[in-house]
């Protein structure tokens, strides 16, 4: 798992446009608010979404990006950023490669049931790609200010 004080693991994903977006490009520049996902168009993925894009304007005026990462393919991301109108950019984690150096992957109890899948995670790093805060397990409703309200605290 990644934790606070560390390098960002670089990634590279395609968006629901299949772009590619690296970290890496955003170094120097902006810091990001990465956050990871379990599946696109369920209710608290899409409560998440929707609150980090009514902030979006907030975040880019303190030169902060938001990705949301899932391992829903970019065909499905599209559709759900279109459903709801959403601002975010979404990248495609397919093959669980992001998932994995980040340590979001990991075995989670659902009915009773045992399986793999997204840990709902948040990570705030800064222009010079340190990780300033690593948040698992989060509640979807009201994060996107939590978060904000750490970027805040950044400078």
């Amino acid at each position: 798992m990644v934790k606070q004080g560390q390098t960002a693991p670089d990634i590279t994903l395609p968006d629901a446009d299949m772009e590619l977006v690296s970290l890496a490009g955003f170094r120097g520049r902006h810091n990001v608010v990465l956050y990871f996902y379990p599946k696109d168009d369920t209710p608290g993925c899409t409560l998440q979404a929707i609150e980090f894009g009514d902030l979006e304007e907030k975040f880019s005026a303190l030169s902060t990006v938001v990705l949301g990462v899932s391992r829903d393919d970019c065909l499905r991301h599209a559709a759900f950023r279109d459903k709801h109108g959403l601002t975010v950019t979404l990248l495609s984690d397919s093959e669980g490669e992001a998932c994995a150096a980040y340590g979001v992957w990991q075995e989670k109890e659902c009915d009773g049931v045992k399986k793999m899948g997204i840990v709902r995670s948040t990570f705030v790093i800064d222009k010079q790609g340190q990780v300033r805060h690593a948040l698992y397990n989060i509640n979807p409703k009201g994060h996107a200010a939590e978060v904000l309200a750490l970027v805040k605290e950044m400078k």
